[in-house]
This record gives structure tokens, sequence and C-alpha cells, in this order.
């Protein structure tokens, strides 16, 4: 008599999220390995390499300086530091999500050749950026050099305000990556939204000064995540003040429920990726 055999039954998304957490914890070697070879990988062929992470918002800092207070005459005082605490953490940001999209794809030859967790690339595309952007706080140390009347011991909660942002890019660069396995149109069609998003975020311009008013975009603007992380990198950057603690708590606690579906997701569509790549 032939045993009965039963069903499959496919792990629930908690049971999924939790494997992806275990994932990233348990290879933290792979991932160290992983994160120094897109460091070796990143600008390698440029003649200054990681220090393009200082040059490239310093140039970008003085574009919006030349369009923001000559061409449209806007006064704000020490404007160059008060656009600059938008300029390098976004940069962080949107380099980062771009690197985490394509981490699948760009890596299908190891994916071929070894199993192991493919959500540990992403994981490691994230925080070699970050490990870029610490690189790119020589650049706010430059500024500083002109404004040392804004320098306060605040600015040392940058990392603190770093650490939400890391949550939330990871949550979004995971669903990204998985997203992009099977739509090749998503990273082409970031790079866009992304250049929208910098525009609808308060960068060039204050929270406050946006929301105010009729705005018709001012629920948009309170509902994005980069209103609280923006106007708590100027706080302790350019007001010498602390940060929105209460708007960093928010986004923190949502990113890391985004986080745990992202992971979800991410495990229920991982067998798929040998076929598809």
């Amino acid at each position: 008599m032939a045993a009965s055999s039963r069903p499959l039954t496919r792990p629930g998304p908690i049971a999924l999220s939790i494997q992806g957490f275990r994932d990233i914890a348990g290879r933290q070697r792979l991932i160290r390995y992983l994160v120094g070879a897109d460091l070796k990988r990143t600008h390698a062929d440029t003649a200054f390499g990681q220090l393009w992470w200082i040059f490239d918002p310093l140039l970008q800092m003085a574009v919006y300086v030349i369009l923001v207070q000559v061409i449209f005459k806007r006064s704000t005082p020490d404007y160059p530091l008060f656009i600059f605490a938008a300029i390098l953490p976004w940069k962080w940001f949107s380099t980062t999500l771009n690197d985490a999209t394509t981490s699948v794809v760009n890596r299908q030859a190891l994916i071929r050749q070894v199993q192991f967790p493919k959500v540990v690339l992403p994981v490691a595309a994230i925080t070699a950026g970050t490990m870029s952007f610490l690189i790119g706080l020589i650049a706010l140390g430059i500024v500083y050099l002109f404004y040392l009347g804004r320098l306060s011991p605040w600015v040392l909660l940058i990392p603190v305000i770093g650490v939400v942002q890391y949550v939330f890019t990871l949550a979004l660069g995971v669903l990204l990556a998985g997203v992009n396995t099977f739509y090749r149109d998503v990273q082409n069609v970031l790079r866009h939204i992304l250049r929208l998003w910098f525009y609808l975020s308060p960068a060039l311009y204050s929270l406050p000064e946006a929301t105010s008013g009729g705005n018709p975009l001012r629920h948009l603007l309170v509902l994005n995540p980069f209103g609280p992380l923006f106007e708590s990198y100027r706080a302790v950057i350019y007001s010498k003040s602390a940060p929105d603690w209460s708007g960093l708590l928010v986004v923190l606690i949502v990113s890391l429920v985004f986080l745990a579906v992202s992971l979800a997701f991410f495990k229920r569509v991982e067998p798929a990726f040998a076929r598809i790549l």
C-alpha cells in the first residue's frame, strides 16, 4: 500500500519575512565580501574613484545655488549649507536605490553558479553605498569651513538620522530588486521617478514653506518620508537644533513594517530567479 503524500504547504508571509531577516543576519560574511566587491567596482574606471562622492555633491550644490539664488533670486541665509544638507543624503538614497534595484540582475553569473540567499545582494548594494556616503561627509566638512557659525554638537546625530534612512532605503531596495528581476523596465523608470521625488521633497525649500497656504501638494509632501528626514538633517546641520524625533520615529516604524513586507515578497519570488535569469 503506497504511502499517501501530503501536499506541500507554502510558507506564509510572516514565515517568509522571518526567513529573510535570518538570511541577512546569518550571511554577514558574504555580505561583507559583496560590499568590498561593490566598493572596488564602483568608479573603478574613473580617475578619482570614490572621491566623486566628495566632488559630485559639491558640484550639485553649486548648480542649485546658481539656479535658486542667482536665477530665481531667492534669499535664504547661508543657502549653500541649507541645500547641501539635503543633497548629500539624497545622493546616498538615489545611488544606493539604483544599485539595489539592479543588484540581482547584475549578478546573474553568480546566481547560476552558487546557491545562496539572494536577499543579500540588495543588502550588500545598499551597505556599500552607505560606506561611500561616509566618504561624502568629507564634503560636508569642506562646506562647513565657510559656515563655521552653523556648526554645533547636534551634527553628531547625523548617524542616528542615517539609520532611519538606511532602513527605509533597504525596505524599498529589496522590493525593487525583486520586481526588477521580472520587469527590467523598473530600473529605467526609476531614474525619472527619483528626479520627480527630489523636487517633491523639501530639499530646495523647507517643509513649512512648502505646506503653508493652499499648496495642492501639501498632503503629498507631508506623507513623503523625506519630509522628516530632510528636515532632521537640516536641523542638525544648518539650524543647530534637534531633529524631528516624532517624524523620524514614524518613518522608522513604517520602514520596519515595509521591510518585513518587502522581505516576504522577495522570498516568495526568489525561487524563480534562477529560471528567469
